[in-house]
C-alpha cells in the first residue's frame, strides 16, 4: 500500500494530458444492425484527437487491417497496445490515473469492473488495467474498504463520477445507491465518500438524484452533469415538461444551484438543453451533449442530427474560448448506449 496516498489526486480532464486511451470496436452485438457504421465513427474521433495529442489504441492483437485503416485515414500519433477487450467503453473499464506532483509519481487505480452489473461478458475488460499497468510500467492499486469486518474490493466505473481536480466530486444516487444494477452490495453514501476521500483525495460531495432515460448504466453522471472548471458546472436540462427527463433533470439543477465548492463558494452553472428524444429500433437511447471529451487543445462534442445540436455548439463555443470545438455525429454510435466521453480515458501529464 502507498503510505502517502493523501498526497495523490486525480487531475481534472482539462488539465494537461499525456495521452488518451481508446479501444477498437469489436463487439458487433453492441450495435445490432448498425455495426458497419461504427468503425468509421471511431476513426473520426481518433483522427480529431490525434491531431494534437497521442492516442493509445487498444486492439486485440497485431492486426494489419486496423493499422491499414489508420494509415488510410491519414491518422498519425497512434501508439498500438495489444489487449483483449469485451467493449469499447474505457471510461468505465479503463484505469483511473492519480498523480503526486511533488514526487512526480503516477499510479493506476484498478477498480473492479463487472459490466455495470448488467452484462455477463466483462472478464477481458476487468483485466484491462493489469495490462495497461504492465505496458506503462505504472504501479496499480486495488481500492478496498473494510466493511462489517471484511475487506472488499470496490467496483466502480469512471463514468459514475466527475471531479474538478481540487477536491469536489459529482455523483448520482441512482447509479451508486440503487438496488438495481447494484455494484457494491450494502454500500451507503458514507462508504462511497470514504473510498473517494481515501483514493482520490475528495472532500466535497455533490450527490444528484437520477440520470437520463435509456442509460443502461442506470444513472451515470457523465451523461448529465460535468465540471468544466474548478468552479463551473455544465448540466443537461430538459425544456419539454412532458418528457420523462424533465422532472429528474430539474431536480438535479435545484441541487446544483444549492451546492458549494470545496472552498464553500457557489458554482457557476451552465445549462445545456437535451437533444430531442432519439429512438433507434423503438428504443430510446441516452443521447446527451454532456458526453463530450476535453482534449488538450479541443473539445470533441457529440451531435445527433437534431435541432438542438446548434444550440449546444454555441454554448460550448461561448464557454471554451481557448479550445476548438469539434463535433462528431454520434447518432449511430449512441445505439451502443455510449458516446465520446464513455469511450475515452485520459492519462494525465505529471
Amino acid at each position: 500500500m502507498i503510505k502517502k496516498l493523501h498526497e495523490f489526486r486525480m487531475p481534472a480532464e482539462w488539465e494537461p494530458q499525456k495521452s488518451v486511451w481508446i479501444a477498437w470496436p469489436y463487439n458487433k452485438n453492441d450495435w445490432p444492425g448498425l455495426y458497419q457504421y461504427i468503425p468509421k465513427v471511431i476513426l473520426k474521433i481518433i483522427y480529431k484527437i490525434s491531431k494534437s495529442q497521442k492516442v493509445n489504441l487498444i486492439i486485440n492483437k497485431n492486426e494489419k487491417n486496423i493499422k491499414k485503416l489508420i494509415k488510410l485515414n491519414k491518422i498519425k500519433n497512434v501508439n498500438y497496445c495489444y489487449i483483449k477487450t469485451d467493449r469499447i467503453w474505457l471510461r468505465d473499464s479503463g484505469p483511473i490515473f492519480i498523480i503526486n506532483k511533488k514526487t512526480k509519481k503516477k499510479l493506476i487505480l484498478n477498480f473492479r469492473f463487472n459490466g455495470w452489473s448488467k452484462y455477463n461478458n466483462y472478464k477481458n475488460d476487468n483485466r484491462i488495467n493489469e495490462k495497461i499497468s504492465e505496458i506503462t510500467n505504472l504501479k496499480k492499486i486495488d481500492p478496498i474498504i473494510k466493511k462489517n469486518g471484511r475487506i472488499r474490493k470496490i467496483i466502480m466505473e469512471g463514468g459514475a463520477f466527475d471531479i474538478n481536480g481540487s477536491g469536489s466530486i459529482l455523483l448520482t444516487e441512482e447509479c451508486l445507491l440503487s438496488k438495481i444494477q447494484q455494484r457494491n452490495k450494502n454500500f451507503n453514501k458514507k462508504d462511497y465518500e470514504k473510498v473517494f476521500n481515501k483514493y482520490l483525495n475528495i472532500k466535497n460531495f455533490i450527490w444528484l438524484k437520477k440520470g437520463i432515460v435509456g442509460d443502461d448504466t442506470h444513472g451515470h453522471i457523465d451523461d448529465i452533469t460535468r465540471f468544466v472548471s474548478r468552479n463551473t458546472i455544465m448540466t443537461a436540462v430538459e425544456n419539454n415538461k412532458k418528457d420523462k427527463n424533465y422532472k429528474n433533470l430539474k431536480e438535479n439543477l435545484r441541487i446544483l444551484k444549492k451546492s458549494k465548492s470545496e472552498k464553500g463558494k457557489k458554482f457557476k452553472i451552465i445549462e445545456v438543453p437535451m437533444p430531442s428524444p432519439i429512438y433507434i429500433k423503438n428504443t430510446r437511447v441516452p443521447a446527451s451533449y454532456m458526453n463530450f471529451y476535453i482534449c488538450n487543445k479541443k473539445i470533441i462534442l457529440p451531435t445527433f442530427r437534431v435541432k438542438e445540436d446548434n444550440i449546444a455548439i454555441k454554448i460550448f463555443k461561448n464557454y471554451f474560448i481557448n479550445k476548438k470545438i469539434e463535433t462528431v455525429d454520434c447518432s449511430k454510435l449512441i445505439w451502443g448506449f455510449g458516446a465520446i466521453h464513455c469511450m475515452t480515458q485520459q492519462e494525465p501529464k505529471i
